[in-house]
């Protein structure tokens, strides 16, 4: 059985892919990958392309990790996703991105181009000429008095748009299939050729709840690419914005998931929670959601007394409040009724698609990227990683219960080892001069591991950049999991998995 390293040895290896290795490998090789992936071996991380290029970061048995890239002869290759599922949504967007068409691939519809590009598609040959590649078909289910349901794009309230396709019997779901991409908005493209503090802001923005996490990501990967040594201080300063990032969010999400089941008191005071983590980061670091306080090189804040304070004073307030509303979550019947087996992932799912953060966890998948492959100053803190097995809506909540507690914990040891120091050191442009450079760096963002691959030139501006959110391969799974349930709770099962659409649709 080959290791992901043999693999990357094999091949042609790109000089400054740091941490991780990446190579370039004959298709052969990249075939006995696919055979990894298809066997459940291995776990794919990301799948993403460029004009004459497709590339794959893997994480193999041993849970390294590393990138593999394959040459496009007239932008053509074999498909992934005909052999491993997950792959199919992003082999159907790098088409529309960049113009591959993958070979074999099982649905050739468009995927970000809903054909209003006005180019010509790579797989209109594959489905049948350009105007099937145009068109747009759901598909179908067979059986005796369906129908189907159509909801969205636009919602009600102020979610983002995507489409939902129901089949039902009656009121039990039979199929849900989604369609998405309302809402690229070319992050990538214009990435392409930005300096780095430009593409920093942009990375910020990709999903509006996980600013501080694309900050962090893509930060790690800048300076993995150019070698630079970030102050102790600064680290810790992103570990704390990082976890009061998580704190906001599964505290919105474990109120927001009650709402959904009728429980609308859940909802009122998680939301004061919520708006108390809130105002406690721009206490503390001068903005709501810590929007451009995580940059390449370090921090833009430090963190003052007062500063401290707030977030000591929040912890505190947590810590009193929160018990209580676990145990009415507990212990009252009518919600149990709503979030017990409903939505259930099958743990074999889960483990297929490589289903991040409390979707995978909840349903037996033990992976946290701050503990594996890990990045500082986890290594240097205390904290569990929650798994359960049951992988319905009752579970991923719990999952949110416990990290909110870990993330408590988490939140004091930082607090209390907060090392003192400069926050921020410069990118000096002897870092750059020598060529293109290669870097990806994996975080624990509150959904799951985001990813983020990109070469920076010669002349200090971003070539190439990919970012993968963690939705990718949970926005599938909700549609498995979602099969034989009732059409009543859709809103409950989503909200339970809140898949992002920006950080999806870029």
């Amino acid at each position: 059985m080959p290791a992901l390293a043999d693999l990357i040895e094999a091949g042609r290896r790109i000089e400054h892919q740091i941490p991780w290795p990446r190579a370039v490998v004959a298709p052969k090789t990249w075939n006995l990958a696919v055979e990894q992936l298809a066997s459940g071996r291995w776990s794919l991380l990301g799948l993403w392309g460029e004009p004459d290029k497709v590339h794959m970061a893997l994480l193999d048995e041993a849970l390294d990790v590393g990138v593999i890239s394959l040459d496009c002869r007239g932008g053509r290759y074999p498909s992934v996703g005909q052999h491993h599922a997950p792959a199919l949504r992003l082999e159907r967007a790098a088409a529309d991105l960049f113009g591959l068409a993958p070979q074999g691939l099982p649905d050739t519809r468009r995927w970000l181009d809903h054909g209003q590009w006005g180019v010509s598609h790579p797989l209109a040959a594959q489905s049948g000429g350009p105007a099937a590649a145009a068109s747009y078909r759901f598909l179908a289910a067979e059986g005796e008095s369906l129908h189907q349901i159509a909801v969205g794009p636009v919602h009600a309230g102020i979610i983002e748009p995507g489409h939902f396709r129901f089949t039902a019997g009656g009121e039990t779901v039979v199929r849900l299939e989604e369609r998405l991409g309302y809402v690229h908005k070319g992050i990538e493209g214009l990435m392409a050729g930005a300096p780095i503090e430009r593409a920093a802001k942009l990375a910020g923005r990709t999903s509006g709840d996980s600013t501080a996490a694309y900050s962090l990501v893509f930060a790690r990967a800048v300076e993995a690419a150019l070698g630079i040594e970030v102050p102790a201080r600064a680290i810790w300063l992103r570990a704390l914005m990082a976890e009061l990032e998580r704190l906001a969010n599964h505290l919105g999400d474990i109120g927001a998931i009650c709402n959904d089941a009728a429980f609308a008191i859940m909802h009122a005071h998680c939301g004061v929670l919520r708006e108390r983590v809130l105002r406690a980061a721009d206490a503390a670091f001068g903005h709501r959601l810590m929007r451009d306080r995580i940059l390449p090189g370090g921090t833009a804040n430090d963190l003052d007394e007062a500063g401290t304070g707030a977030i000591r004073s929040l912890v505190a307030e947590i810590r009193q409040r929160f018990p209580h509303l676990v145990e009415l979550y507990d212990n009252t019947a009518s919600l149990q009724d709503r979030t017990v087996a409903t939505g259930r992932l099958k743990v074999e799912l889960a483990r297929q698609y490589a289903a991040g953060g409390y979707v995978g966890r909840a349903s037996g998948r033990d992976f946290d990227a701050r503990r594996t492959p890990g990045y500082a100053p986890y290594d240097e803190l205390a904290f569990d990683v929650p798994v359960l097995q049951e992988g319905d809506v009752n579970a991923r909540v719990w999952i949110r219960v416990r990290e909110v507690e870990q993330s408590l914990s988490l939140v004091e040891q930082i607090l209390g080892r907060l090392p003192g120091g400069p926050i921020r050191v410069d990118i000096a442009a002897d870092n750059v001069a020598d060529g293109p450079r290669e870097a990806m760096a994996l975080v624990e963002g509150f959904r799951g591991d985001i990813m983020v691959w990109l070469r920076i030139g010669g002349d200090g501006t971003i070539e190439r950049c990919h970012m993968r959110d963690p939705s990718w391969f949970q926005w599938p799974l909700l549609e498995a999991a979602i099969e034989g349930n009732i059409v009543a709770d859709f809103p409950i099962c989503n909200k339970s998995f809140n898949c992002s659409y920006s950080g999806h649709d870029l």
